[in-house]
């Protein structure tokens, strides 16, 4: 059993931090506390990604409607997701580290067709399917070279950038979010913030710790609008409801 636990323990700490902590009791080893909490917020960020886009897949299926969601911005959303796990993959970096970017790619391919189904087209949202599915299985064969898999993951950063102007230029035309699901947009905000840390801490990749840096600052325009257009919208009820009461 004590095997076990230590088992447990060591898929978590290194095998120098559980010597700290459970040798030396010594539990203010600042290397130990930080390379913990990044493992801890890698694997909070892994079990939390899991179901973070439910919300967005229920809302669209509960409404029949994707009205407000640009494909265009799905897509490329999808892009940067695949390239930074297929890249995070291929070069070994720690599960914990970008493991929520095969739960995230599922669930926005996932978006993407049913954007495509209840938009009249539901044969493209099949091919969308397939023709994803065999892409992602060449890019982690190891048959695709990594000068090509860094590049694509260093192009994320204006694409993450197109990506979510193209979903706030759509909610500005519209003058509201549509079926974007606040749920879904406050929880990739917070994901991205803890991101940062956790590759600084886990990978040290520039590329990768930039691409999150922007990726936040993207969400937080998103989740801002939100909050804007929900105010905005709240009001224009509560002016229907007193007009009809007159």
């Amino acid at each position: 059993m004590a095997e076990f636990l230590k088992g447990l323990i060591l898929s978590i700490l290194s095998e120098k931090c559980y010597h700290e902590y459970f040798v030396k009791y010594n539990f203010l080893d600042e290397p130990c506390f930080k390379a913990t909490l990044s493992k801890g917020l890698g694997i909070g960020i892994i079990a939390g990604s899991i179901l973070v886009k439910v919300p967005q897949i229920l809302k669209i299926l509960g409404s029949k409607s994707a009205e407000g969601i640009n494909i265009y911005g799905v897509t490329l959303e999808l892009f940067a997701i695949t390239a930074n796990f297929a890249y995070s993959y291929v070069m070994n970096f720690p599960f914990s580290a970008w493991g929520e970017g095969t739960f995230l790619a599922i669930q926005t391919a996932a978006i993407a067709s049913l954007v495509l189904h209840y938009g009249g087209a539901p044969s493209k949202a099949i091919m969308f399917i397939t023709t994803y599915v065999g892409i992602v299985s060449i890019l982690v064969s190891g048959y695709t070279p990594k000068d090509i898999l860094w590049m694509m993951q260093a192009i994320n950063v204006p694409i993450i950038v197109i990506a979510k102007s193209i979903q706030i230029l759509t909610n500005y035309k519209n003058g509201s979010t549509g079926q974007l699901s606040a749920v879904t947009c406050l929880l990739l905000f917070g994901g991205s913030i803890a991101r940062i840390f956790t590759s600084i801490q886990e990978t040290g990749d520039f590329i990768i710790i930039l691409t999150y840096c922007v990726s936040t600052i993207a969400n937080g325009a998103l989740v801002l609008q939100l909050f804007w257009y929900w105010n905005v919208v709240s009001k224009t009820a509560k002016n229907k409801n007193k007009k009809k009461r007159t």
